[in-house]
């Protein structure tokens, strides 16, 4: 059976101030290069296949975990927020105009204007995650990550999320006749 773990990439300037980073390309920061270097992936993923987002978030992260370079995986580009990219979720949630929702209202047809729904990215990801044939480490984003873990989980972004996505954790999906969970528990990165 193949294995996926997802794992989201490290802080970066615009995380901390609650902005809508999307496809704009915000390298991680100082701090979180310090943490993740503290990091390594545990010693039954330290062999699988690499690969990350091409944004400089997550190829960062993943060579400071892994010790090694990722292959770059197009797909696994974030959601692509349009107009709200660079904005504050806050502040879109204040203005009763934006058309901004909270993720457990969205359904699989949500768009911000001039983006993509997660069923776009769904249908962006889902031949790659189809064709994996071996255990695959992806290094990526919440966007992609809420996608892939929906799938597995059968959630439909129309309740609060069966899950929580967490730094410095693998979220591990079993690739057998469909997408699945494995386990209760991601698996936390060690210490070095």
């Amino acid at each position: 059976m193949t294995k996926l773990a997802l794992i989201r990439h490290g802080h970066t300037p615009w995380n901390r101030a609650g902005r809508i980073q999307g496809r704009t390309n915000i390298a991680l920061d100082d701090s979180a290069i310090v943490e993740l270097s503290g990091y390594k992936l545990p010693d039954e993923w330290a062999k699988a296949d690499l690969v990350s987002s091409p944004l400089m978030r997550a190829a960062q992260t993943a060579a400071l975990i892994a010790g090694r370079n990722p292959e770059l995986e197009s797909c696994l580009i974030e959601m692509n927020w349009g107009d709200w990219e660079g904005l504050r979720g806050i502040d879109l949630k204040t203005d009763p105009n934006s058309g901004f929702r909270d993720i457990e209202n969205w359904g699989w047809d949500y768009q911000p204007p001039n983006g993509e729904s997660p069923r776009d990215v769904w249908n962006r990801i889902e031949p790659w995650v189809a064709g994996l044939t071996g255990d695959t480490i992806a290094v990526c984003h919440i966007g992609i990550m809420r996608m892939i873990l929906a799938k597995a989980t059968g959630w439909n972004f129309d309740s609060p999320a069966p899950f929580k996505i967490k730094r410095n954790r693998l979220y591990v999906i079993e690739l057998d006749n469909g997408v699945h969970l494995a386990g209760d528990e991601p698996v936390r990165l060690e210490k070095r």
